[in-house]
């Protein structure tokens, strides 16, 4: 019996997994290179994957990517969860999520830049996106109750930081991990709630998440 909504074997749910994977990597790599316009052949070429059993998986090349934003944000809640159930201090929860989040980005860059606007709003990425906010809702205000986390911080501001922390950098995946996580002590230090006397508010309004809606998927009238 098959153990996905697929059906398939495990063996071949398992193999399909990591195609996948290596699809999504190359084709945020892709896209990062040469933009929107990439062929899908050079996607498939640098995954080590036929054109056709790409196509067979993904007709189309917007079908590709919704699919990758849907995985990234159900890895993100993933990983929200896993450190609110494994840590118990909730500073700790949230620097070991954001730490997760950049080790396991690859080296394309972020993907909103790549693709944001140019997808629609399916049933399937809402009810993903639903989970995500619930989950880093659940991650900041824990470190807000717990007096940690600085009070003009949101859950919404957290997509976007990550895709401030994870530029295209010309270097190994290694070394842009490394360099990831650098810039990242930085930033927790800036968010950790400031000592009395110290200037306290952020420059700018608080996204919203409507906002992120809004950055992330096309009009109605389809992808351009």
């Amino acid at each position: 019996m098959g153990d996905t909504y697929t059906g398939k074997p495990r063996g071949r749910q398992r193999e399909a997994d990591r195609n996948d994977a290596r699809l999504f990597q190359a084709a945020r790599e892709v896209f990062a290179e040469r933009g929107w316009d990439a062929p899908v052949s050079e996607i498939a070429r640098r995954a080590g994957i036929g054109i056709g059993s790409l196509y067979r998986r993904y007709p189309s090349k917007e079908l590709l990517a919704q699919r990758m934003r849907i995985a990234g944000m159900e890895q993100l809640v993933t990983q929200a969860r896993t450190a609110l159930a494994e840590e118990p201090d909730p500073w700790a929860a949230l620097v070991r999520f954001f730490r997760d989040a950049l080790a396991d980005q690859g080296t394309g860059g972020p993907l909103l830049p790549l693709v944001g606007g140019r997808l629609p709003a399916t049933d399937e990425v809402l009810t993903a996106a639903e989970r995500l906010r619930s989950a880093l809702d659940d991650l900041v205000d824990g470190a807000h109750r717990a007096g940690a986390l600085r009070a003009d911080f949101r859950s919404a501001d957290i997509p976007l930081l990550l895709e401030h922390l994870t530029p295209r950098i010309p270097v190994t995946g290694e070394r842009a991990t490394a360099l990831h996580l650098r810039y990242l002590d930085l930033v927790l230090t800036g968010l950790r709630t400031p000592d009395p006397g110290q200037p306290t508010d952020l420059h700018g309004p608080v996204p919203r998440w409507a906002e992120l809606r809004e950055l992330w998927n096309a009009p109605e009238s389809g992808p351009r």
